[in-house]
């Protein structure tokens, strides 16, 4: 998970005339790309098409396949360079078990848009060639949202089944970091609107 401004990305990814700084932004994530794509190829795993090269059809708006992990990946690094440090979640079971909480808290009035099946798997804000069934997820939140969840899984952790209440603690935890660290950057005129999380 990390957090950081998604119209950044947006602009390096759709401007047809960049800045210098969105050109040397670009350079890093290309060569952010050129590292995945090395990192695959160490590991014997061929890609139809390379992470790079994804970077650049997506640059151009012309996606060669239809589907396959390296846009994916591509735009993860493009997030990269402009969000925050990652903050690893740990392991967590498959997405089955977060429809399940989804269920639970909704039993118990959370809204839909709060729920975790709403944003960890919600894809890019950008049309992306599906990565496949064995590829590497993306969700997003806005960033503003962070304090309602984290209002709102509090408000019911006691009623809760126990199997789902200390995934919904750490949530609560983790947004409610989130929500005073979007709070200070407000006061400070930065703007990171988006909590990006990545399941590989």
């Amino acid at each position: 998970m990390s957090t950081g401004d998604m119209r950044g990305v947006v602009r390096l990814l759709t401007t047809l005339e960049r800045s210098p700084e969105q050109e040397r932004r670009l350079a890093v994530v290309r060569d952010r790309c050129a590292l995945a794509d090395a990192r695959f190829w160490e590991r014997g795993i061929g890609l139809e098409v390379s992470v790079g090269r994804a970077l650049e059809e997506l640059i151009e708006g012309v996606p060669s396949v239809a589907a396959g992990p390296a846009y994916t990946y591509a735009f993860r690094e493009a997030v990269a360079c402009h969000f925050s440090h990652t903050t690893d979640l740990g392991e967590w079971p498959g997405p089955s078990s977060f429809h399940e909480l989804d269920g639970e808290l909704t039993r118990h009035g959370v809204p839909a848009e709060l729920l975790p099946g709403s944003f960890l798997f919600s894809g890019p804000p950008l049309r992306l060639p599906h990565p496949g069934d064995a590829g590497p997820r993306i969700g997003v939140l806005p960033a503003p949202r962070a304090g309602a969840l984290t209002e709102a899984y509090e408000s019911v952790l006691d009623r809760l089944r126990p199997e789902h209440r200390a995934t919904a603690r750490q949530f609560a935890g983790i947004m409610r970091f989130e929500a005073a660290e979007w709070e200070s950057a407000r006061k400070l005129g930065q703007t990171p609107d988006t909590i990006f999380f990545w399941f590989s």
